[in-house]
């Protein structure tokens, strides 16, 4: 029996005595846990060590005690749980775990038998499973093993079964009992789920409490996406409360306590609703809190995504505000693996010192560390808002761990760790203390705090993070768990491992961060280096206030601009009419005004061209190159104001026009580190000695690049940066919706070196760019619109005096998605809305067919109308807009004549509800609508209209045949957790771009090329390696070396070589 681990600690000479933050008021810290979200990671790490909160000799005896406690908790087989054991069984880098997290994934919400059996054969047939069988010391474990087994046994993938699984199936079915095979696998699952949740309701869990024990319930529950499913969560969480403080007393249980997940709350809780989170959410979270104070049971306010953190803050200290005396517990659950933790606590500890009361902190790991590490890179952060090495992360836990039992006086401690030497540190730590508490998660963890309630004197409170709820609300708790504790570098996954060295398992985290070098993970790119060599364009964190008032502020600037479209080198025609521009989203607001091109200005402008375009060629890729890097220089630079053109002129909402301008520097850096990997020196190709033969690319003279108004300054970019880099002059015209974004866009390419002669702009409507293609001077043509123009384009180039001119041309889809039984509707949810919706549907990959299969389709319907009425639709430049303007007054009365057609027909599903505001704009409501097949849609609807079609799972491959045969080939989608269903669909639908179980929008420069096949265009890919070759002419140069006498190099050679 230990009375702690060791004597008293010592605090480390290095550390910071006093925190800077510790007594500054709650504001001031805001401003600090707002600036350290991206905090350099090595930065960061020096500042951990600096507060390492023991020394090296502590650390030895932390490490000691540590290791005694793992080989205690492995000699106690009593208190091993189902689960521990199952990880040491199956890891999550075998074939095996993977099939496992599946199957526990997906398999309990398929409510029809075809499309299990599918899951199970797909995902357990080639796992081996025998390969466990028996070898674990629990009988569970074995039970479940030997379940996996037999559904292996039965799924092989025989011959038959590759032909014709369901006719295989249904064989075995005859001999075996038809639902022997997945009757094994839904009791595999049964058994693990089972271990992880307490109770289906909050008294089956209140009856399975431990008297004299301490609980925390979680209402298990993924974020709200409409205020019907928040609803359900508010009332599940009033009748918890009510519950826990009825029951519980009769049950034993000891200061009982909630945790609420705020996103349950309110479906659209995030930073950009924030005026409705206040009004709506905080109202509804105090009267919990009100509740729970009357029935004496605590609150904590559970973690989220980063992203979330500081509107949580706002919430909780309002929260703080409301609750009043009487209500003593509301606690906070704090990430240590977030860069924040540390001045987060500090706020928190000032909130408790303001409002005169002590805040339980529950502090933790983190919970969604892959996904913060994506988001980050996908969203072009400045760097992580996560550590990147799990020792930092470690290391963070203890710094935070010290801090909270330094302030005591404030802030209660709620350590939540399944770690051995996380406790031994604690206990170290804290001295004498025993005013903190310690959490574990149901199912787990049990051997080891039995272990540490021995080893160690007066061991404080354990409370047990209890889940409550059904198998829908488990599956998405259940995987998060088991990737967390069944990942290899995973404490709780290697703590009954015998193989594995107890004093290995407990090594000093602090140890461990002094050897790592460099501080930040090698293997995990940051968001600028993800494309290395190549750059990733910067984004904007949209959830700091800071920036979102920058975005605000060149709005307001450029309110007061108004701007001039005019060709580009200026060449002044006063017989031009100058034409006013008007803001889809309000027509009073006039943007500038356009000056079109005359005849006599498109003349000189391919004559310029084509003066401009050898020496152009001549200065090489790496010259060009460098011109267009500046270029995305002078965007990034001006990234605000561009932003308020684009949310002006195109209705471009602040997050899709943050987006438009990163593509377009991607697409800037992307062909320039094409011109000089191919556009440089030649290609040696192989032949005969004696002989050199090299391959050159080269440009092929006057390109004609024709952009559309949806993506007015990406795609624009896009043509007419290919088009440069291959060597080629440009003659371009934007859209006669948007000139105005692309004349800005000229301006900066001209002011980063590329010579007005080599770069045109014309401003104009069809007409100018008929002229444009027929022109003689026409050596090729880059296109984005309809079908029909590309048509007529294509017809023109056919007809046009010169050489034959390649056209490339992206043009649109009948875009489906296909979702099956498999699929998480939550999910399916948030892509349909992005997919379909977003850009009010303006964009060539938006969604426009969706199939559903019929066992989920009410179900998903349900959830997707839910969804609708969340969108904010009106004036794009406010930050919680969701959904701007249709393009003009014409294209949104051809998409209201569509949904009169369908309402006359009585196929409308659902309509999202217009403001008041959008009367000044040309505005289109969010339409769901129900067809039978795709065949129906004659043409593209070019707005934010979904088409709903039902299919029976026996149809899949029909269904497939249906899509393919639309002749459109742009974008596809699916749901589901069969992979062998997506490699069938992928290769059925002759779609440019196949998107599996994610939104079919925002394909990325050199991840996703983009561009389709048939009637949606002629390819090669926009943003991938095939593109710039079009735009370019190929010559190969032979030199016969050896014409003046023998061949030198062959007869220097001698036997010994």
């Amino acid at each position: 029996m230990l009375s702690a681990c060791g004597p008293a600690p010592e605090r480390n000479r290095n550390q910071d005595p006093e925190p800077k933050t510790m007594h500054l008021d709650p504001n001031s810290i805001r401003r600090t846990i707002s600036g350290w979200k991206f905090r350099d990671e090595g930065k960061m790490v020096e500042h951990l060590l600096r507060l390492a909160p023991y020394s090296a000799d502590d650390a030895k005896r932390i490490e000691s005690h540590a290791a005694e406690l793992v080989r205690a908790a492995r000699a106690d087989a009593a208190n091993h749980s189902l689960l521990d054991t199952f990880l040491v069984e199956y890891g999550l880098s075998s074939k095996e775990g993977i099939a496992l997290m599946c199957l526990a994934e997906s398999l309990l919400r398929i409510p029809d038998h075809a499309t299990a059996e599918r899951l199970i054969a797909d995902r357990i047939g080639l796992a081996d499973w025998a390969a466990h069988a028996g070898k674990s010391g629990s009988l569970l474990v074995n039970a479940s093993t030997w379940a996996l087994m037999l559904g292996s046994k039965l799924v092989e993938p025989e011959r038959e079964f590759s032909r014709d699984p369901k006719s295989w199936l249904s064989g075995l079915g005859h001999r075996l009992g038809e639902p022997v095979v997945e009757t094994a696998m839904r009791a595999a699952m049964g058994i693990l789920g089972r271990e992880f949740v307490v109770g289906s309701t909050i008294e089956k869990a209140l009856r399975r409490s431990r008297p004299g024990k301490r609980h925390s319930w979680d209402m298990l529950g993924e974020a709200a996406r409409d205020t019907a499913t928040a609803n359900r969560y508010r009332g599940a969480y009033r009748h918890a409360i009510d519950s826990v403080a009825k029951l519980g007393r009769e049950a034993g249980v000891v200061d009982p306590s909630i945790s609420i997940k705020l996103s349950a709350l309110h479906p659209r809780y995030e930073y950009g609703q924030r005026g409705r989170i206040i009004d709506e959410l905080v109202p509804a979270a105090a009267d919990l809190c009100r509740a729970a104070a009357a029935g004496e049971v605590a609150i904590t306010i559970d973690a989220e995504e980063a992203d979330r953190l500081e509107l949580s803050l706002e919430v909780f200290e309002r929260l703080l505000e409301n609750a009043g005396a009487d209500v003593p517990q509301i606690g906070f659950v704090v990430q240590a693996y977030g860069k924040r933790a540390l001045p987060l606590l500090d706020w928190l500890s000032a909130q408790a010192r303001a409002h005169g009361r002590r805040i339980p902190v529950r502090l933790v790991k983190g919970a969604y560390w892959d996904a913060e590490i994506k988001h980050a890179q996908e969203h072009g952060y400045p760097g992580f808002p996560v550590y990147t090495r799990k020792c930092a992360t470690d290391l963070s836990w203890l710094a935070c761990a010290s801090r909270i039992l330094q302030r005591s006086d404030t802030l209660h401690g709620q350590f939540a760790t399944h770690n051995a030497h996380s406790i031994a540190a604690v206990m170290h730590l804290a001295g004498d203390n025993r005013d903190f508490e310690f959490q574990r998660l149901y199912g787990m963890g049990t051997a080891l705090y039995a272990a540490a309630e021995r080893e160690f004197e007066d061991f404080p409170a354990l409370r047990t993070y209890a889940p409550v709820g059904n198998y829908d609300d488990l599956l998405p708790y259940l995987v998060r768990r088991l990737l967390e504790n069944g990942a290899n570098s995973s404490f709780v996954h290697r703590l009954l491992d015998d193989r594995l060295d107890a004093g290995d398992l407990v090594r000093d985290p602090i140890a461990a961060v002094r050897k790592a070098s460099p501080a930040a993970h090698p293997r995990i790119s940051p968001p600028a280096s993800v494309f290395a060599p190549r750059r990733n364009s910067s984004g904007a964190d949209l959830t700091n206030d800071a920036v979102v008032a920058e975005f605000r502020n060149a709005w307001e600037k450029s309110r007061k601009r108004r701007y001039t479209a005019t060709s580009l080198p200026v060449s002044e025609d006063k017989r031009v009419a100058p034409a006013v521009v008007s803001s889809p989203a309000d027509r009073s607001d006039v943007i500038g005004e356009v000056l079109p091109s005359s005849e006599a200005q498109i003349e000189a402008a391919f004559r310029r061209a084509a003066g401009a375009q050898s020496d152009w060629d001549k200065v090489g890729g790496d010259a060009r190159a460098n011109l267009l890097e500046r270029f995305a220089g002078n965007l990034e630079a001006l990234r605000p104001e561009l932003v308020a053109i684009l949310c002006r002129e195109a209705g471009k909402t602040i997050p899709d026009a943050v987006d438009e301008v990163r593509e377009a520097v991607d697409f800037c850096r992307y062909y320039a580190a094409q011109a000089r990997e191919r556009f440089g020196a030649g290609t040696a190709l192989p032949g005969p000695t004696g002989e050199t033969n090299e391959l050159k690319l080269g440009g092929r003279g006057v390109f004609v690049c024709i952009s559309p108004w949806n993506f007015p300054l990406a795609i624009f970019c896009g043509q007419v940066c290919a088009a440069l880099a291959a060597g080629n002059a440009v003659v371009a015209k934007p859209a006669e919706e948007t000139p105005i974004i692309a004349c800005e866009a000229v301006r900066l390419l001209h002011a980063a070196g590329v010579p007005g002669e080599v770069c045109n702009l014309l401003i104009g409507d069809g007409s100018v760019g008929e002229r444009m293609v027929r022109h003689p001077l026409s050596a090729g043509v880059a296109f984005t619109g309809s079908t029909g123009t590309a048509r007529r384009i294509n017809q023109a180039m056919a007809e046009k005096a010169g050489p034959i001119a390649p056209l490339i041309a992206e043009t649109g889809g009948q875009n489906a998605m296909i979702v099956d039984s498999t699929a998480l509707l939550e999910q399916v949810t948030d892509d349909v809305i992005r997919s379909a919706f977003l850009s009010a549907g303006q964009r060539c990959s938006a969604l426009r067919a969706l199939y559903l299969q019929e066992e989920i389709a009410d179900q998903a319907i349900v959830l997707i109308r839910g969804a609708m009425d969340e969108l904010r639709i009106g004036d794009p430049s406010r930050i919680e807009t969701d959904l701007g303007p249709i393009i003009s007054e014409s294209a949104a009365g051809a998409l209201q004549a569509h949904i009169g057609s369908l309402r006359k027909r009585k196929r409308l599903l659902h309509q999202a509800a217009l403001a008041a505001e959008c009367e000044n704009g040309s505005f289109v409501a969010p339409t769901l609508a129900r067809i039978h097949k795709i065949g129906e849609l004659e043409q593209e609807h070019f707005g934010p209209i979904l088409h709903v079609i039902r299919f029976k799972e026996r149809d899949f491959t029909s269904v497939l045949l249906e899509i393919d045969r639309s002749g459109y080939g742009l974008t596809f989608g699916i749901h589901t957790r069969i992979q062998s269903r997506v490699d069938q669909a992928a290769a059925a639908v002759g779609a440019g771009n196949v998107y599996a179980n994610r939104n079919m929008i925002g394909a990325v420069v050199g991840s996703q090329p983009f561009g389709g096949r048939g009637l949606s265009g002629t390819g090669p890919k926009a943003g991938g390696p095939n593109y710039l070759p079009r735009f370019a002419t190929e010559r190969v140069v032979t030199i016969n070396t050896v014409a003046t006498g023998g061949n030198a190099e062959l007869l220097s050679l001698d036997d010994d070589t």
